[in-house]
């Protein structure tokens, strides 16, 4: 018999619940949050259809694992249920999870300096340092924007996420959208970016040249960055730690 099969929707899926709710836990004390907006996603069966996500505006700083909805990206009565996902969400995470299913995990925020990128008329990401030479030929620009992300918003950026190589999407008048195999590797990528956007942002400021390092080592920096071992998961450990050692309820 399969224990999980007799266990409450709240309670499958223990470890990626506590996993997701620690990230929404730091995520909000990094300030990448934005009120009771923004969401995250992890798909838990084969083919991505079945995901994990934050319940209807519920502040990040509050989201435990037991809050996390089950949701089936193909159940055309999702947004009849009686803890109904936000619309916006349903609409972003699902047509991502419905058309995507390499996108195992997916992050949106409104963090200030991805946004202030996605306001650039030019929101390239140039590769002037480490971390910006992280996401080099790693990201798509949605020049689109329509509005808020229900359905037919959601499908056009589910479409752009296609090439696997592809982990972040630059939200043009938005944001910024995160994709990765699991909530280590999503999160990590998402703190990264904001750091690179927030160290390019900066570099702008002072309004002189940048140093721009070439295509080659560019590449070879991203690469050796993708390949260097463990990082994601350690960085996601340690803040479960500090979220532990201070009495957390992330994890319940």
């Amino acid at each position: 018999m399969n224990k999980q099969a007799d266990l409450s929707p709240n309670l499958t899926h223990w470890q990626e619940r506590v996993d997701m709710a620690a990230a929404f836990r730091w995520t909000e004390r990094l300030n990448m949050h934005e009120a009771v907006a923004n969401h995250f996603s992890l798909a838990v069966n084969n083919d991505g259809s079945q995901f994990l996500m934050n319940p209807n505006q519920v502040h990040f700083a509050r989201v435990k694992a037991s809050d996390l909805l089950l949701l089936d990206a193909n159940d055309p009565k999702t947004m009849e249920r009686p803890d109904a996902p936000d619309p916006t969400a349903w609409g972003l995470h699902g047509s991502i999870h419905r058309l995507c299913p390499h996108a195992r995990c997916v992050m949106h925020v409104h963090s200030i300096h991805a946004t202030v990128l996605a306001c650039l008329a030019d929101s390239t990401l140039p590769p002037i340092d480490q971390n910006t030479a992280i996401f080099y030929n790693r990201y798509v620009i949605d020049n689109g924007f329509g509005g808020l992300a229900f359905d037919d918003e959601g499908a056009r950026c589910a479409s752009m996420l296609t090439d696997p190589k592809v982990k972040v999407m630059i939200m043009g008048n938005h944001g910024v959208l995160i994709i990765g195999d699991n909530v280590a590797d999503t999160f990590n990528r998402l703190y990264y970016f904001e750091r690179a956007a927030e160290t390019y942002i900066r570099a702008l400021q002072t309004g002189r040249e940048l140093r721009v390092l070439s295509d080659e080592v560019a590449e070879k920096t991203a690469k050796e960055l993708e390949d260097y071992p463990d990082q994601a998961e350690r960085h996601l450990a340690e803040l479960k730690a500090i979220l532990d050692d201070e009495g957390s309820t992330y994890a319940s």
